[in-house]
């Protein structure tokens, strides 16, 4: 208490200003950026879902990049850093899935609350 005794009252508003300014630069970023996902769901039940692992690894060979793949329920979510690798990604599983999977794309807010649990491949 006794430094803010020797700051002139005249530079506190100041001080809160510029402490309230990096609060925000720091938060920007994480409420600014938009992680894209795909979906992977099976269209017939009784199918099972494709391996994570492999699906990264095919991914990853035709250049993709993919910051996650986790299991959410009856499908596998896939996340992206930005929309231009969910495309590429979007257009390699469709090739390489057979016709019983469905491949839907979206932002994470729309989709529904994961578990923590679950196993996640990055």
């Amino acid at each position: 208490m006794k430094i803010l005794t020797r700051i002139p009252r005249r530079l506190l508003p100041w001080l809160l200003g510029a402490a309230l300014a990096l609060v925000a630069i720091s938060f920007a970023p994480a409420l600014l950026s938009h992680e894209t996902v795909v979906q992977i769901r099976v269209a017939n039940s009784g199918t099972p879902l494709p391996d994570g692992f492999y699906l990264y690894q095919q991914l990853s060979a035709q250049g993709v990049r993919i910051k996650s793949i986790t299991p959410s329920g009856d499908a596998l979510v896939i996340h992206f850093e930005n929309e231009e690798q969910s495309l590429a990604a979007q257009k390699v599983l469709r090739r390489l899935l057979p016709q019983g999977f469905v491949v839907a794309a979206g932002h994470q807010a729309s989709q529904q609350n994961q578990d923590p649990s679950r196993l996640t491949y990055s």
